[in-house]
């Protein structure tokens, strides 16, 4: 296991629990009570810590290198997966995977940024970080998906896309603003689920749905907390202020309006329980999936975009000429 710096109590706990149960199993002892009382201070210990995580500790563990990714849940939950591949323009971006699946009977198109679990996986898979060519292959696979009426899943894990000069020259804003403008117009229903990082147009490009939620440990954010730091501090010593300033948690984003829900870990994070996160998110996803099939196309996309159209806080103030014309008038 894993442990992060604030988890360093837990480290501990389960090397006395090791020691212990191997004692047991060499000697062949009857050690069962006291793994139950150590397990117990396991428990008490994990909820002590998680109960009072901090911004910086959720993007820690938004990044724990044993925390699911998005083909370990396409893989736990649907049946049938057929991989698509390619974006029939300029090539296919192994940082987002996706296609065709069955969720209990129902086909859908899933897909999301997948970041690779070993280091020759994460270079295979760019860290995540997808190119142009992703998010087009991302739009088509939409667009398939809207022509036989599937509805669309998408799990978000990304530090952001690939900011290399070469995406950039083969139009990364422009891929990443088509997708906006597409996905909120398609007439199948949407729902999106932050499982890592949301980072940036790297998340919104495949983010914009009708229903949008976030695990319990993750965050959403127009920067990171480093680059944050970077910025108004010239050094990264600042991230934790960072992300508590920058208001990315799912908490936040819940009472902004942003997201729609947020869905619960279990205790310890989605990395201690992979397979009963994967359940929970299944459930979550069949409940949108269902409810958002009750609407018609027209009602949906309308509410959809209405969602998006009312969200952030603006004033309108007047120009000066037409101030200066309203004084004319009032004087005659």
């Amino acid at each position: 296991m894993v442990f992060l710096d604030f988890e360093k109590p837990l480290e501990s706990l389960f090397e006395q629990l090791e020691k212990i149960k191997h004692v047991g199993e060499q000697g062949d002892l009857d050690v069962s009570p006291m793994i139950g009382e150590l397990e117990g201070k396991i428990d008490n210990k994990r909820k002590e810590i998680y109960d009072n995580l901090t911004p910086w500790q959720r993007v820690q563990l938004s990044r724990h290198p044993e925390r699911p990714y998005t083909l370990y849940y396409i893989e736990q939950i649907c049946d049938n997966f057929i991989e698509l591949h390619g974006d029939r323009y300029f090539g296919d971006d192994k940082a987002i995977a996706g296609g065709l699946a069955q969720l209990d009977g129902q086909t859908i198109m899933i897909m999301g940024q997948q970041k690779g679990t070993n280091t020759k996986m994460r270079q295979y898979r760019n860290f995540g970080m997808a190119n142009p060519e992703g998010y087009r292959k991302a739009l088509r696979m939409m667009k398939l998906a809207e022509q036989f009426g599937f509805p669309i899943v998408t799990l978000i894990d990304t530090p952001g896309a690939y900011p290399g000069i070469e995406a950039e020259e083969r139009g990364q804003a422009e891929a990443i603003a088509r997708n906006l403008f597409e996905m909120a117009q398609l007439e199948v229903p949407i729902v999106c689920v932050v499982i890592g990082e949301g980072a940036s147009g790297g998340a919104i490009g495949i983010g914009l749905g009708d229903k949008v939620y976030m695990l319990e440990n993750t965050w959403y954010s127009v920067i990171s907390p480093e680059s944050c730091s970077s910025i108004l501090w010239r050094s990264w010593d600042y991230k934790e202020q960072a992300a508590e300033a920058l208001k990315l948690t799912a908490e936040d984003m819940l009472s902004f309006g942003i997201i729609d829900g947020i869905i619960k870990e279990p205790l310890g994070g989605a990395h201690s329980e992979p397979e009963k996160m994967a359940v929970i998110l299944k459930e979550h996803i069949k409940k949108a999936l269902a409810e958002l099939g009750k609407m018609s196309a027209k009602k949906r996309v309308n509410a959809r975009i209405d969602k998006y159209s009312s969200m952030g806080e603006y004033e309108t103030i007047k120009l000066a000429e037409e101030a200066k014309e309203e004084v004319e008038t009032v004087n005659g």
